[in-house]
């Protein structure tokens, strides 16, 4: 009797083997999965995504010599394997990012040029106007910053001052 219990132990044994290796990879696989899915970060999980396959396939090669069950493991290394295609993917969309990363600057700095351009031109075109009111008092103030009528006024003055400094030099 006292053997019966010994194999029942031993056969218990057994039939565990290889699943503690299994949960280490099912949460390390699952762990990588997380990872990968993040962009830009994903690569990172290549290396986590190795050793679930490596704790997965170590615990089937356990499993399978001591007919033990291989759910867990089988589990652990599919995801583990999806993951790190994922995660190896975003090898190719960063070599995408920084192929598209060169032309980039030279298109930013195209854009903030117009952007300059237009601010400049909507501010020469400007007209402001202040309205201030308290109680029955009210205060306009209106400017305009076109630049060509600006300019005309500008000449005319400088052509009346040119008209009375000919008048003032003649007496």
């Amino acid at each position: 009797m006292n053997n019966n219990i010994k194999y029942q132990n031993m056969e218990e044994t057994k039939n565990n083997t290889g699943q503690n290796l299994g949960i280490a990879a099912l949460i390390t696989a699952i762990i990588t999965f997380v990872i990968a899915v993040i962009p830009c970060v994903g690569l990172i999980a290549i290396i986590p995504g190795i050793i679930a396959i490596v704790l997965a396939s170590v615990g089937l090669s356990n499993a399978a010599r001591t007919d033990s069950p291989r759910g867990i493991l089988l589990a652990a290394l599919i995801i583990a394997i999806v993951a790190s295609l994922i995660s190896f993917s975003q090898v190719f969309v960063a070599g995408k990012i920084a192929e598209k990363a060169n032309r980039l600057p030279h298109k930013i700095e195209k854009i903030v040029n117009e952007v300059q351009k237009d601010v400049l031109k909507d501010l020469e075109d400007a007209r402001i106007s202040i309205k201030i009111e308290s109680g029955d008092e009210k205060i306009e103030i209106s400017a305009d910053a076109k630049k060509g009528e600006k300019e005309r006024k500008l000449e005319q003055l400088e052509g009346e001052d040119k008209a009375v400094t000919d008048s003032v030099d003649r007496k």
